[in-house]
């Protein structure tokens, strides 16, 4: 996927950072057979962007050209840095430290940069500093992640990590492939395989994300909602057309999942996606989720969808399988001699 994406940055006529400034005269969006706008296509949605602003940016929505280009110095340095430390690695093979971790898989599997221009300070564009809005007191932390366990009680709602090992249910939920740590719903980007696939017809949108393979059957119905006791781990999405412009509701999400991030519980969350397209590379991708049980405001984010010159196959999630075998196999070895 590493190559098709280079190959396809090579095919741009603009980068990203110009292309989101363009006017819709510059662009007239292509139709579907049944005149909806047309969104089809396996799109990336990887961002070396944060998430959250830094703080020392303030209110400050865009880079500036100096610090876009401090920004490109910084993340070929880091590169750098990654394969020189991997190439320790490699020269002195040897495992690491009793209770030390290993961390997640080396840099070769990660995309370290998005395609095109990295402009914005934040990917959170509300609230207006750039960053997650105050938590509801009482509101869950998840603070399991790529480390020692860490106490706590089933049901893990935390992505990664674990709280022990004494049955999957230890473990965290993308650990478990029950969710991709990045294919949402709402798409967050980072890590590797953030592509999706969107797929049209008169009366359905699916959304087909490669992390987990995860597809979302998107009713074109408002008035379809199902039941508030049915709970999904992508939730129910329904969707309509403002504009060129495709709405995505999505609610009756699982407690058994985060709200985001790290925090919460997803049951009172309401998810609102707008999908546009922007030029022949690019979808605009924007959300807003709101949860009065984890967060004291409202979120809302945006990023850029890129096209991607390939097809998704399938996911195959094996911490799941043998992985998680061998995660349980390997504390029962520890058990027996005593460790």
């Amino acid at each position: 996927m590493r190559t098709q994406l280079l190959l396809l940055l090579a095919l741009l006529v603009a980068p990203i950072g110009l292309s989101t400034a363009q006017s819709a005269e510059d662009y007239t969006v292509p139709r579907t057979e049944w005149g909806q706008p047309d969104l089809q296509g396996i799109w990336n949605f990887n961002s070396s962007t944060p998430m959250q602003r830094p703080e020392r940016f303030g209110t400050q929505e865009f880079l500036t050209p100096e610090e876009v280009e401090q920004d490109r110095t910084r993340q070929a340095a880091a590169r750098v840095a990654a394969d020189v430390a991997e190439a320790k690695l490699n020269l002195n093979p040897q495992a690491p430290p009793v209770g030390e971790s290993t961390g997640g898989y080396n840099n070769f599997w990660y995309e370290t940069a998005s395609i095109g221009e990295n402009v914005r300070t934040s990917l959170i564009v509300y609230p207006e500093n750039g960053r997650l809005p105050a938590r509801v007191e009482g509101a869950a932390v998840h603070t399991a992640n790529l480390g020692p366990d860490v106490e706590g009680d089933r049901p893990v709602l935390a992505v990664f990590g674990g709280i022990g090992k004494d049955g999957p249910e230890d473990r965290g939920l993308s650990e478990r492939c029950l969710i991709g740590f990045n294919a949402g719903p709402p798409f967050t980007g980072g890590g590797y395989n953030a592509n999706v696939q969107i797929i049209q017809n008169q009366d359905h949108v699916v959304i087909l994300t490669e992390m987990v393979h995860d597809a979302r059957i998107v009713p074109l119905d408002r008035n379809g909602s199902i039941d508030d006791d049915i709970r999904l781990w992508s939730g129910d999405s329904r969707g309509y057309f403002d504009g060129d412009t495709l709405v995505v509701e999505t609610k009756n999400f699982s407690d058994l999942t985060p709200s985001f991030s790290r925090f919460g519980n997803a049951k009172d969350k309401t998810l609102t996606e707008r999908f546009s397209r922007a030029n022949r590379f690019t979808v605009e991708y924007a959300w807003t989720l709101e949860d009065p049980s984890t967060f004291t405001d409202k979120i809302s984010a945006t990023m850029p969808m890129t096209k991607v010159a390939g097809q998704l196959y399938e996911y195959g999630c094996h911490e799941g399988n043998y992985g998680m075998l061998n995660i349980l196999r390997g504390e029962r070895m520890k058990e027996r001699r005593g460790e």
